[in-house]
Formats: structure tokens, sequence, C-alpha cells
């Protein structure tokens, strides 16, 4: 009776709100409110767009501002799940890998933006007449560019799990499904949530081509900060370009203090160490919503039903069990399988070469190739120059957490600004000072994909082990030593993933990059970028199908010859524990 009576007062405490439920609850009202108001916008007819077209007027930018701001989160929505989902398969299936991870390798360099012909008329028959169509077009493009380095860093976090961790999962026998909860998403956890925020960024360059949708000889034009940057560029209105940048900066503070500096803050609790962190990463709003006491109560039942889905004794495929085979691998189902995808790409290509032979020659492809590797040249140099840049940034931000605190949201900004607004600066300088244009509009290839780098470094920085610093620092190894010893190795594997990102991106860039204007004023860099631009404007399809054809060759080729066996090497010498 007595412990009955001591735990009635208890209980009714933990529920009685403070003052802390209240402002939480403001905010949770005040975001599900911005949520149902834009999700009612999806709802309305395409004829409205017509109704009520983009202005210019700085007013519209806060409705603008959030149609943009959920488009993109519910991109990064869908691409966890991809995330999740395509990067555990290629991480625990050999033979699914040797198809998934070239697939990944062409899917971030291809220029996806000109196979959106096909997405738009899908989403557009799926809701006919809809605002929701075009909408989810709109997502899918967003998603285009998201995706692909958050698959490639939980693959790569998941192929580097600490061998003791896993014999330790093998140990209390865990299932593959609860092996992939309690070990694997939580050790991926750091580095994705760096990716995510670079995928959260780098969306915003996305923005600017997905918000205007074409069919045809019909443009449907969604209203968000793409399209008013889109229509500020066309009308030379640097005034509204300029609100429009002001606006994205005030989202991602908004977006880094509410969502991404809380998840950060949280989730230093799975970094791999043995010792606690000296500095951990705060945040206002997760000290927030942990000093409420009704509303942590509400999430209760929730957290239950995670810690049950994540306890499910599911038993997976023999192949998607982990690193640890169980016999040696069927050498008939290996060949079987190998032939299956010789015979598949085999095809393809026979298909691909008997539409360009009726209307190209051999010269033709061996321009395309040649142009192919100008624009290669121009990625290794450019690869290499933001390596020697970025990489100490980086070590020196993620060593810091207070630092990174401060420089998180200024490294979003910075990843975010849409590098087409740079395209004019670039422009009257080379014309100004008659600069060589297949030298100085190389950069731009580079300028919206660097940070990948950048945002990967800082993620192996910020998990690497305290431990392992402390006892560098009691062998007193400092300088050159220290680089080559300790920390290089340390982030390697996130710097490759981080490299590889930005390599495929820049190809992608470089369709737009080589071919830059302002006005009438155009300039053009020999490559195979500004080959599949021209062809593109001039409505010569064999040119443009050759030209991706060549860059999808030419990044699977170089990934395989270069990244891979760094990923590999990375993977015998470089993992922890």
């Amino acid at each position: 009776m007595a412990l009955q009576d001591m735990r009635a007062p208890t209980l009714g405490q933990a529920l009685r709100p403070n003052i802390w439920d209240l402002v939480a609850l403001i905010l949770v009202i005040g975001a599900m409110v911005l949520i149902v108001y834009g999700g009612e916008q999806t709802a309305l007819p395409l004829s409205a767009l017509d109704v009520a077209p983009v202005s210019l007027d700085p007013a519209n930018l806060p409705v603008y501002a959030l149609r943009t701001t959920l488009r993109m989160l519910l991109a990064i929505v869908c691409s966890i799940v991809f995330t999740f989902i395509y990067a555990a398969l290629a991480a625990k299936s050999r033979r699914a890998e040797m198809v998934l991870i070239p697939l990944l390798d062409i899917l971030q360099s291809v220029p996806i933006l000109g196979f959106l012909t096909f997405t738009v008329v899908f989403f557009l028959n799926l809701f006919p007449g809809r605002v929701l169509g075009a909408e989810l077009a709109c997502v899918f493009a967003i998603f285009t560019s998201q995706a692909w380095n958050m698959t490639f860093s939980m693959y790569q976090s998941m192929r580097n799990v600490p061998k003791d961790l896993e014999e330790a999962t093998q140990s209390f026998h865990l299932s593959g499904w609860q092996r992939f909860w309690r070990l694997d998403v939580p050790f991926a956890m750091p580095g994705l949530i760096w990716n995510t925020m670079m995928s959260m960024s780098g969306g915003w360059f996305f923005v600017v081509a997905s918000e205007a949708i074409t069919v045809g000889n019909t443009t449907v034009t969604l209203p968000g900060i793409g399209s008013y940057v889109a229509l500020g560029i066309q009308k030379q209105n640097l005034p509204a370009i300029g609100y429009a940048i002001l606006t994205m900066l005030l989202v991602i503070i908004a977006y880094d203090q509410l969502l991404f500096r809380p998840v950060v803050a949280w989730a230093d609790k799975f970094r791999f160490e043995q010792i606690a962190s000296v500095a951990a990463p705060s945040s206002w709003m997760l000290d927030l919503f942990r000093r409420t006491r009704a509303l942590r109560a509400l999430t209760y039942p929730f957290a239950a039903l995670n810690k049950a889905v994540s306890n499910l004794h599911i038993t997976l495929p023999a192949a998607l069990r982990g690193s640890v085979r169980h016999g040696p691998p069927s050498r008939v189902v290996d060949a079987a399988w190998l032939a299956l995808i010789v015979a598949s790409t085999t095809y393809a290509a026979w298909r691909a070469y008997q539409y360009l032979s009726a209307s190209l020659s051999p010269s033709d492809v061996l321009s395309a190739v040649g142009y192919g590797f100008l624009t290669l040249l121009r990625v290794i140099v450019l690869i290499a120059l933001a390596t020697l840049i970025w990489v100490p940034v980086g070590v020196w931000i993620g060593l810091r957490p207070k630092l990174a605190e401060r420089i998180q949201p200024l490294a979003q900004f910075l990843a975010a600004f849409p590098a087409n607004l740079a395209f004019p600066v670039f422009v009257v300088i080379i014309v100004r000072y008659g600069l060589n244009p297949n030298i100085w509009l190389s950069p731009l290839m580079i300028l919206g994909t660097q940070w990948y780098i950048l945002f990967n470094v800082i993620a192996g920085a910020s998990a690497f082990p305290s431990d392992l610093r402390e006892a560098a620092g009691s062998f007193h190894l400092k300088g050159w030593r220290w680089w080559v010893k300790v920390i290089l190795p340390g982030i390697f594997p996130y710097y490759i993933t981080g490299a590889i990102t930005a390599s495929g991106g820049s190809w992608n860039a470089s369709i737009v990059a080589e071919v830059a204007s302002w006005g009438d004023t155009h300039l053009t860099a020999t490559g195979l970028g500004a080959y599949i631009a021209s062809a593109t404007e001039a409505g010569d399809f064999p040119r443009v199908v050759l030209g991706i054809a060549v860059m999808c060759i030419l990044v699977t080729l170089f990934n395989r010859l270069l990244w891979r066996p760094l990923y590999a090497f990375a993977e015998r010498r470089l993992r922890l524990g």
C-alpha cells in the first residue's frame, strides 16, 4: 500500500505540464499549422497557378520559403528511406553490390534533370489537373540531388563497422534485423547526419531548376524560392535576388536550429569511443524538449513502439546477414549472376549502338571521348585543389564541437548558395580581363560540390574517438606525424565518400559550368559538359545520348580504378576496433 501511495504522486508529477511544455507546445503547434497550410496548397487545381503566378514582391517570400522548405524536407525523408534500403543491400550482399554501386556511381553523375521529362509526365498523369502531380515531380528532382551522397555515406559506414562490435552482436545472438537497428544505423549516424545537412543545402541548387517544370509547350511554375530566383535572373532584378538570398539564409538558420543542431547533439551518443567526449555538442532545442514533462510522457508510446520494432527477431536472407559468412560462396550462383549482369550490359550497349550508329559516325564518338578526357582532367585538378583546402579546414572544425556549432549554419549557407548566381560574375571578369574560358570557367564545376568534401571530413573528425586523440597526445605525436599516423587514417573513409560525391557532382555540374552566360554574352569551355549542353540546345538527341553514355563510362571507370581500391584499402587497413 505504501508503495502505491508513493507511485501515484510521482506519476502525477511526471504528467503535470511545466513552462517548458508550454513553449514546446507552441513550437509543435506552429510547425503543424505550417505543414497543414503547405499541404492544402498541393490539393489545388493546376489552374490556380495561373491565377496567382510567381511575383517578385518580397512580401510573398515567406510563403514561397515555406513551400520550398516543405518540398525539401519531404525529399529528405524519401532520401533517408532510400538510403536505408539501398545502402543496406549494397553493404550486406556481395552480388547486389556488383550492380548497385556502379549504378549509384552513374546516377550521381548523370544530369538527372535531362530525364525529368519522363518522370514529370508520370507524376502529372498520376494526379491529372492537380498541383500535387507537379509538386511530386519537383520533390523527385530535389530527391535526385540529395540521396546519392547519403547512400554512399551509410554504405561506407556499414562496411567499416569495427570488428569487435560485429563479434559482440554475434555473442548476443542478434538477428540481422536487430543488428541493423542496434549496430549499423547507430554507427552510421554521425556521417549520415552531416551528409543529410549537405543534401539539404545541395538541394537548393536543384530547386531553381525543378520549380519550373516544362512538358512540351506547357510550363508549370510552382511558387517557391527557386522559381523566385529564376524569375529574378530572367528579369535581371538584382534586389529581388538579394531578397531571395537573405530569405535562404534565414530559412537555413531556422532549420539548423530547430532540426539539425538537435539531431547532431542527440547523435553524439553514437560515437565509437571508450571514454566520454571532451566537449559534447549542445542544442537549446533539444534541452527544451528534455525539460518538458507532459510532452515527453506523450512520446513514451512511440518510444516503446520503436523499441518493439527494432527488437523483432526477423531472420534476414543469408546474403544480408552481415560481413561474417557462413561457408564459402557458391561459385555456380556467382557465375550465373555475373553472366546475367554481362548479358544485360551487353544488350543495353547493343541497343545504344543501334540507336547511335543510325545517325553518328566513329569520328563523332572519338570527339565525344576526347571532350570527356578534357572534362576528366578538370575534375581531377579541381578535386585535388578542394582536398588541399578543405581537409585541413574540416579537421580543424570537426575536432572542436563548439566551433562546429557556430560554423554549421554558415557552412550550410555556403553549400546552399546556388552556384548559377555566380555565373554572371565569372562571365564579367573573364570578358573584362580577357581570360581563357577553358581555365577560368572550370571553378564553376566545383563551386557547389566542394562542400561534400568539407562536410564529410567534418563528420569524420567529429566521430574520431577521443581515446585515440589522447593516446596520440601521450605519445607526443605532433605536426606531420600526427597528420599521417593519426587523423588522416581516421577520416580517410569519410574523405573517400566526400570525394566520390564531389567528383560525381562535378561531372553533373559541367553541363552548366562549361557554358555560362549573362545577358548577350556567352562563354563556352571545350569539354563534355559543353558538348551535351550544345546538343541539348540544338535538339540533337543522338549526340545527347552519346555524351551521357561517354560520361557514364568515364565516371564508372574512374571510380572503379581509383575510388573503389581506396575504399577497399580503408576497409582492410583503417577500420576502428
